[in-house]
């Protein structure tokens, strides 16, 4: 849906299915900041406001039905209906609160800890993603997420 290079064109809201917003390192590894299933919004915001192209790609993760808002039916239909205003804002407060947290997570607990706090809030989502997206979201190697994910389920 996005290819970085790209200005982001529209908003995307997810009816079915799952999105990632990543990245790819000057090593060459996709790096995963953002997933949005079922109810969520995703875009590359930055992009989309100043429409400069974009460092980020938008990928299905799975079968995905999304709406497409693109920027100008956005601004219009705000100015149209005021109370969307509110409602937009609620959505991006929230997602940068999201963020916040994930960075406290990130630098603040172990990687079985940041595991065990994803699967609890998610867990389902878990295991509609595969192992190696996972990683990427929570910085690690597939390989030491593996051992993680068996130690927690012996444990």
């Amino acid at each position: 849906m996005l290819e970085a290079g790209q200005p982001c064109a529209a908003s995307y809201f997810v009816l079915q299915g799952c999105l990632r917003l990543y990245f790819v390192t000057e090593k060459g590894a996709e790096q995963i900041t953002r997933f949005a299933l079922e109810n969520w919004w995703l875009a590359d915001y930055t992009s989309l406001l100043s429409q400069r192209p974009s460092e980020f790609y938008i990928q299905a993760v799975e079968p995905t039905t999304v709406a497409v808002l693109s920027y100008p039916q956005q601004e219009a239909l705000l100015a149209q209906v005021p109370a969307l205003e509110r409602y937009f804002r609620l959505v991006l407060q929230r997602a940068a609160a999201a963020d916040q947290m994930r960075w406290v997570y990130h630098h603040g607990q172990s990687l079985e800890e940041r595991y065990q706090q994803f699967s609890t809030w998610f867990p389902g989502f878990v295991q509609r993603i595969p192992q190696y997206m996972l990683a990427s979201y929570l910085g690690c190697t597939p390989e030491f997420l593996s051992k993680v994910r068996a130690k927690a389920s012996a444990g």
